[in-house]
């Protein structure tokens, strides 16, 4: 919804899928986007999704492993 593509996130596996998709929701910004995770460990998903559920920002992971 911000014009500028879609965010990827790269992980430290070298599998070179999508693993993982983030729907957030910005309420500060009131924008939603969608963000791919690719070659992300669980840890690292765990992270990212920690990093996008706070200061007015809500995420919901879709986890493809």
């Amino acid at each position: 919804m911000d014009n500028s593509g879609i965010d990827i996130w790269k992980g430290s596996n070298n599998k070179n899928s999508i693993n993982g998709i983030l729907c957030t929701i910005d309420l500060h910004k009131k924008d939603s986007e969608i963000k791919i995770m690719i070659d992300c460990t669980q840890d690292e998903k765990n992270k990212i999704l920690d990093f996008h559920n706070e200061n007015n920002m809500y995420a919901i992971l879709i986890d493809r492993e």
